[in-house]
C-alpha cells in the first residue's frame, strides 16, 4: 500500500497541481496540460486579428478593392468621354469630306482665308477686368 504522502502527490498531480518537490519533467508536463487551452485561445484570437487585418487592409483587401472600383469608375467615364469626342471628330471628318460649306467655314476660321475682295479684320481679345478687392 502506497504511503499517504505518495497518495497525496498522485492526487495533486492528477488535479493539475504539482508540488515543488516533484521532478522537473513532471512539473513541465503538468504546466503544459494547464496552459494549452489559454495558449490556444490566445493563438486563435491572434490568428483572427491577423486574418481580419488582411481582409481589410491586405494587398487584395476591402480597401484595395474600393480603390480599384473608384479607379475603374473613373476610367469608364474617361473612356465614355473619349468615345463621344471620337464620334464628334468622325462627324466633323465626314462633313469636311462632303460638305463644301463646312470646308469653307474651316478655311475661314482656322486658316484665315478670304474670298477675293474681302478684308479680314482681327480684333484683339477683350481683357477681363478684375475688380479690386475691398
Amino acid at each position: 500500500m502506497p504511503s499517504r504522502n505518495t497518495n497525496e502527490k498522485m492526487q495533486i498531480v492528477s488535479r493539475g497541481k504539482t508540488p515543488l518537490s516533484a521532478p522537473l519533467a513532471e512539473r513541465a508536463y503538468a504546466w503544459a496540460q494547464r496552459a494549452w487551452r489559454p495558449a490556444g485561445t490566445v493563438l486563435a484570437v491572434l490568428l483572427a486579428m491577423v486574418l481580419t487585418w488582411h481582409v481589410i487592409d491586405g494587398k487584395h483587401g476591402l480597401s484595395a478593392w474600393e480603390r480599384e472600383r473608384a479607379q475603374d469608375r473613373a476610367l469608364r467615364q474617361e473612356i465614355e468621354r473619349l468615345q463621344q469626342e471620337n464620334a464628334q471628330m468622325q462627324l466633323q471628318i465626314q462633313r469636311l469630306q462632303s460638305d463644301p460649306d463646312a470646308i469653307e467655314r474651316e478655311a475661314r476660321e482656322k486658316l484665315h482665308y478670304a474670298k477675293p475682295g474681302e478684308v479680314i479684320y482681327t480684333l484683339p481679345e477683350p481683357e477681363t477686368q478684375s475688380q479690386p478687392a475691398k
